[in-house]
């Protein structure tokens, strides 16, 4: 019903902005609502979610994490306010790329998501999104697979240089754990 819209941040909550446009004051749910000033200007692409007694309104800043959320909210189990928050702490190349890879431990980090809906989320999306392996999304992977883990970004880029790009994001992960506890 909505593709986006564009408007003054006016109020920042824990998990949503309003956001004014012409008068009118709009509650958006959005990943990290502490991204947004208040009084500065923004596109927002939006997701109206109706269901029986909820008319909900979810926001996203391009139309990328817009679509993977639509693919994510038509997981078996996996709703709109568990969705949105993968995208708090998740890229959508990062997402993305565990859903490809059958990534279970990148997926069990957010919040809501255990073993049985990772699993459901790998079984009806893999090989249904579009994928774009790159080197740079390993890395970025690995650092938020260690990051979920407690370790602090400061830590983790000493080693980084030290881990094998060569191998796959579970040796990656597995030689970096090595390093951390040194």
């Amino acid at each position: 019903m909505f593709g986006y819209i564009k408007g003054q941040v006016k109020i920042i909550n824990a998990n949503s902005i309003i956001l004014e446009n012409n008068d009118i004051g709009y509650i958006i749910f959005v990943a990290n609502p502490y991204i947004y000033k208040i009084d500065h200007t923004y596109m927002i692409y939006l997701y109206n979610y109706i269901k029986e007694a909820e008319n909900s309104l979810y926001g996203f800043n391009n139309e990328e994490e817009k679509d993977l959320f639509l693919k994510l909210i038509n997981v078996k189990g996996l709703g709109p306010k568990t969705a949105l928050p993968m995208f708090a702490t998740g890229s959508v190349n990062g997402i993305t790329d565990a859903i490809e890879r059958e990534n279970i431990l990148y997926l069990k980090k957010f919040p809501k998501v255990g073993e049985k809906l990772a699993r459901q989320i790998i079984l009806d999306l893999k090989g249904k999104l579009n994928v774009s392996k790159t080197e740079s999304n390993e890395r970025e992977e690995l650092i938020e697979v260690l990051i979920g883990l407690g370790y602090k970004l400061i830590d983790i880029k000493k080693i980084l240089p030290k881990v094998s790009n060569e191998l796959a994001i579970e040796m990656q992960i597995k030689e970096a754990l090595k390093y951390m506890l040194k």
